[in-house]
């Protein structure tokens, strides 16, 4: 039995390793998804997936992404925020100003807009799940990650700030944390790694259905871990 029959879900980060696999995830169990991504390829089609080319690091493309996903199905019930970026440059006294700014505005300045978005275009009672994808380094001192590190810290922070503002709106908000995900650009960056230790993207994608579905509407402002078995 699909679980989330005629559920309309904005994915932002829709075409990465671990965006694919949600979106797939999302579709078997019935959802209409909208995807939003800076570039999507011919292959990148689905039955029930809605592709919009955004931005989601501005205001404008957070907010046209939003409306195309209401437009879409005359309601939006739930947002699971994917995009992210990982960069390091060492230690803080080597980390350039660039990556710094780049880590916060992907990472936290795009899941700030997106939420605000949705939840200044929805009515009472409509939007029911925000959903991120924090980091365990987030939780974790990490030397030589800093710029990443905190701006997945302060994605953390977002989450459980927003769970407890939206108490009584019928929304809860959550963000799951992996560790390594097991995605071919990061066996390339690492191929001396022990892979079957990484949590994989489907791995990752069950937790968010889970998140998504009515058995998780309990459940607001927890950061879960998704460790794999690292």
């Amino acid at each position: 039995m699909q679980i989330l029959t005629d559920k309309s879900m904005l994915v932002t980060g829709a075409t990465g390793g671990l965006g694919s696999a949600v979106v797939r995830a999302f579709l078997r169990e019935g959802a209409f998804v909208t995807g939003a991504a800076r570039r999507w390829s011919s292959e990148d089609a689905a039955a029930g997936l809605l592709k919009i080319q955004a931005d989601l690091t501005t205001l404008e493309g957070a907010e046209a992404a939003v409306r195309a996903a209401q437009q879409a199905r005359g309601r939006l019930d739930a947002v699971v925020h994917l995009v992210g970026a990982f960069a390091i440059d060492g230690p803080i006294a080597v980390t350039t100003v660039d990556t710094w700014d780049r880590m916060l505005a992907t990472n936290v300045r795009s899941a700030f807009l997106v939420f605000r978005a949705a939840l200044a275009a929805s009515e009472p009672g409509a939007l029911s799940r925000l959903i991120a994808v924090g980091a365990r380094a987030g939780l974790q001192a990490s030397p030589g990650m800093a710029a990443y590190a905190v701006s997945k810290a302060a994605l953390h922070a977002l989450i459980e700030n927003l769970a407890a503002e939206v108490t009584g709106r019928g929304v809860t908000v959550n963000a799951v944390l992996p560790s390594v995900i097991d995605t071919p650009p990061n066996r390339a960056a690492m191929p001396a790694a022990d892979y079957s230790k990484w949590v994989t993207p489907e791995s990752i994608a069950e937790t968010l259905v889970w998140l998504v579905s009515d058995a998780a509407r309990d459940t607001s402002g927890a950061l879960i871990p998704v460790y794999g078995r690292s």
